[in-house]
């Protein structure tokens, strides 16, 4: 397998994230405009700003900062595997399932779905990505 076909589910999983940024702006800029706010409340991140916007805008936010925090492990470990020459069929489907659980955890997030079903699949998401380490160290 090649590096470039190996990394192929980090590629995806930077593409979801940049549309989930895009989302954001889509939802954030005429939530703010609706309810009048101006630019410069928003300068403080922890003002209380946000919570004032509508929950379809918030959620659109919440979620471009999760894809910030665990995926950054996920893209470590996908170069990790790949600079180590570790690359395997089986890291391979583990990191698109990884991927396709993030994407599924977007959809239900942004929906503001059920967070039980949402915690479930970040949960098996983060056990899909401890496998992938386990399986390195091996």
């Amino acid at each position: 397998m090649t590096p470039e076909t190996f990394l192929a589910p980090v590629m995806a999983l930077i593409v979801w994230t940049l549309l989930i940024w895009v989302l954001l702006y889509i939802r954030r800029i005429p939530a703010m405009k609706s309810a009048r706010m101006a630019p410069d409340k928003a300068k403080l991140p922890d003002s209380g700003w946000k919570g004032q916007l509508p929950l379809k805008a918030q959620v659109a936010a919440h979620n471009y900062n999760h894809l910030m925090e665990q995926p950054t492990l996920f893209y470590a470990l996908m170069f990790y595997i790949t600079l180590t020459s570790q690359t395997s069929s089986i890291l391979f489907y583990l990191a698109w399932a990884y991927v396709a659980l993030r994407v599924v955890h977007s959809f239900i997030q942004t929906n503001a779905g059920p967070v039980m079903i949402r915690f479930s699949i970040f949960t098996l998401s983060t056990l899909v990505l401890a496998v992938m380490v386990g399986l390195t160290l091996l």
